[in-house]
């Protein structure tokens, strides 16, 4: 291949995989009747059992009130609780109730769970070699835009 085709291949398929994975983040946001923030914040809380919220607030970049309502909206719901920290009482920790890789939750992830099957059917070297491209190419990219 060519560098003119090869570039904007890789662009495209790139392209088309976001815009896969946004779809399917979309569809079971819509099916579990939440909001792309509480989605985000539950695999977040997932991925980091006893989080504090001020953790979950510099991820999901937004205000402390805006932390403290979303969860507020996830306990109500019964997706997460509140736990005192024993080591500072002051300190909330936050974790599911759910388990996230169960129905109907799973939804959430179930896109990149399948995209985890495909990859484990590649080469091990040509996984790692695709996932350093695409580190350089964000760097690469967000240094050049200065963001």
């Amino acid at each position: 291949m060519t560098d003119e085709v090869t570039i904007p291949e890789l662009r495209r398929a790139l392209t088309d995989y976001v815009r896969a994975r946004s779809t399917a983040f979309a569809a079971a946001r819509r099916a579990l009747g939440i909001g792309e923030g509480d989605a985000n914040a539950l695999l977040h809380i997932a991925a980091n059992p006893g989080i504090r919220p001020t953790q979950l607030r510099e991820h999901l970049g937004i205000t402390a009130a805006g932390v403290t309502a979303l969860i507020d909206r996830l306990v109500d719901r019964g997706v997460v609780r509140r736990d005192v920290d024993p080591r500072d009482r002051r300190v909330n920790r936050i974790s599911l109730t759910i388990d996230i890789a169960d129905e109907p939750w799973v939804q959430l992830t179930r896109f990149d769970d399948d995209f985890d099957v495909v990859l484990l059917d590649h080469d091990e070297v040509e996984a790692m070699r695709f996932a350093q491209l695409l580190d350089a190419l964000t760097a690469g990219t967000v240094d050049r835009s200065g963001r």
